[in-house]
């Protein structure tokens, strides 16, 4: 929708700055990224993984003379539509949905983050972002798909794209370095010490060969080599650690069926709170959920109230067992 040009913003600085100040962007500092409730204050968040890819991506931006603020925009704005628990909250979420429509016929058919992110953005919190930001984070995600030559065309610009690969570079850096810290991997494979022998190393290496093999392109492009590495690492993550990590932490199963039970709660008729209705409006409850107040709400419907002073280890309940 139209409106008025600001005195000082760029429309793509002003969309930045919307999505900065909602509230689903300061909900990301509560949402997991890959390891859940994790004992250790080190871990990324959903927020310090918005950050990274800001960061990576405008670092591109400026070396290949992009427009730098509708670069940020995306990247702060591409993950606000992901549910608490990380992947497993939205391949549980994305289960239920899919379950229900099938039941009833009504709402959404699927979930799907990147979708859900525009949505939250545009109707729920009505920030009438630009075309340009709107395709961007809408083609942000390849998923588990390969990168390949010439990989610009998906977002509909080289901003788009730039924030996409800046995606795949960030995250599949910093949970190569939280799988480390978490234990779940003891040493760095050889997938990733072929882009380099430290965190910082394999990051240089990708924006380096990334700029140096798409200036003044049409598409963005790494070089074969660092293209191959790239692949190599992903798929070598998705084996070893995201596709392993629920099979050795029971708290990701939990996590999958508390997100299913809060959406099959919170879609029957009248339970849901002011401003949200219907199925689509359970989706948006549930995934605007962060991970701590997903638990609370669990706890508040399934945990009787009576039972804390059993858990905290009320001393007449001792008592009585003992006698």
């Amino acid at each position: 929708m139209a409106e008025p040009p600001d005195p000082i913003r760029t429309c793509f600085m002003r969309d930045r700055d919307r999505i900065l100040h909602c509230k689903p962007f300061r909900r990301l500092k509560h949402k997991t990224q890959v390891f859940i409730a994790p004992e250790g204050d080190h871990f990324r968040t959903r927020l310090t993984h918005t950050l990274e890819v800001a960061q990576i991506a405008r670092t591109v931006g400026r070396a290949l003379r992009l427009n730098e603020d509708l670069i940020e925009a995306i990247a702060l704005g591409h993950d606000v539509g992901h549910p608490p628990f990380g992947h497993a909250g939205e391949a549980a979420l994305d289960e239920a949905v899919r379950q229900h429509h099938e039941r009833t016929g009504v709402g959404p058919a699927a979930f799907r983050h990147f979708d859900h992110s525009l949505r939250i953005l545009m109707d729920r919190e009505g920030l009438n972002l630009t075309h340009e930001v709107q395709s961007g984070i809408g083609g942000h995600s390849k998923g588990e798909g390969d990168l390949t030559e010439g990989d610009g065309e998906m977002g509909g610009s080289l901003e788009a794209s730039v924030v996409r690969l800046s995606d795949r570079i960030a995250y599949m850096n910093h949970d190569l370095d939280d799988a480390l810290r978490s234990g779940i991997i003891g040493e760095l494979p050889a997938a990733a010490l072929a882009l380099g022998p430290t965190h910082g190393a394999r990051i240089t290496r990708a924006v380096s060969d990334l700029v140096q093999n798409s200036l003044d392109r049409p598409v963005l492009s790494f070089s074969p080599v660092v293209l191959e590495q790239m692949n190599d690492l992903k798929d070598w993550l998705f084996a070893h650690v995201y596709y392993r990590y629920p099979t050795v932490l029971p708290e990701i199963r939990k996590a999958k069926a508390l997100v299913q039970e809060l959406f099959e709660y919170f879609v029957q008729p009248g339970r849901l709170p002011e401003g949200f209705t219907g199925a689509e409006g359970a989706v948006d409850y549930v995934s605007g959920m962060t991970d701590r107040f997903a638990i609370a709400q669990f706890e508040a419907l399934r945990v009787p109230t009576a039972f804390g002073h059993i858990l905290t280890g009320n001393s007449n309940f001792a008592g009585n067992m003992e006698d």
